[in-house]
């Protein structure tokens, strides 16, 4: 089974890459089933029904979220009304949407995704390990293909993931820094593992933000607004191959597209 993971989608851009790329991306590397998170995918903070609708269109099968993806209010009218949105499992009970989907991945297989979201640097959330610990196991009744996404900041933490689901999870995939890092590895107990599986959007500035914006805030300290930057628009993610028999990872490759 050959999964794609794309890192955080940003804004405009960010869609216009998926649907540019992702067609012929499919077609060429011959990918079953693709996972995305969309925590910035509308005016790069935030969902709407309608760029969630956009993004499925397009091939992917699963979005994934983080800290952000309740930032506008019309987010709640999108998870009523799409179970392949998730949002990390750890949110506190009685938020929207569910934090796991178990989905049909072709031919009578299934992957189950759960979005987990870190604690270190981030909003107080439930404990992330005893959540995964908990959905992994659940999951684990229905499908041996497991895929978890840790929004998280700290990589420390991240790794802390990859390890503690090592043996239980067919892969772990950092979001949320927007920088793809090169630590890809298969862990000793089978899982495909990376920190961070990069973004999604336009690469001439800071992690998806105009680099004149962004500057203006570091130097005067002021609330200034944020815009989506434009140029140099890319896909990053990993590619995961997992054995559909055992569950377990083969490899993990990088993935680095431009536009």
């Amino acid at each position: 089974m050959n999964i794609l993971f794309i890192g955080d989608i940003v804004g405009s851009p960010g869609r216009k890459a998926v649907k540019e790329i992702l067609p012929r991306l499919k077609e060429s590397r011959g990918i079953d089933f693709v996972i995305a998170n969309t925590e910035n995918a509308s005016g790069g903070s935030g969902v709407t029904p309608k760029t969630i609708a956009e993004l499925l269109s397009c091939g992917i099968d699963v979005l994934t979220g983080g800290d952000h993806i309740f930032r506008r209010k019309e987010s709640l009218e999108a998870f009523n009304m799409e179970r392949r949105l998730l949002r990390p499992a750890n949110f506190p009970k009685g938020a929207p949407g569910a934090g796991m989907g178990i989905f049909d991945a072709g031919g009578g297989k299934k992957v189950a995704v759960i979005n987990i979201a870190g604690r270190v640097f981030m909003p107080a959330l439930d404990c992330p390990f005893a959540a995964a610990r908990e959905l992994v196991a659940a999951a684990s009744k229905e499908t041996n293909m497991i895929v978890v996404d840790i929004h998280a900041e700290a990589t420390s933490e991240k790794i802390a993931m990859g390890y503690f689901l090592d043996g239980m999870a067919s892969a772990v995939v950092g979001t949320h820094t927007h920088v793809q890092t090169a630590d890809e590895t298969i862990l000793p107990k089978g899982e495909a593992y990376i920190s961070d599986a990069g973004m999604c959007g336009p690469f001439d500035s800071v992690l998806g933000r105009r680099v004149e914006d962004v500057l203006e805030r570091f130097l005067t300290a002021m609330p200034v607004h944020l815009n989506v930057a434009e140029g140099n628009i890319q896909l990053h993610g990993v590619l995961i191959d997992i054995d559909e028999n055992t569950g377990k990872a083969r490899s993990i490759k990088r993935v680095q597209e431009k536009l």
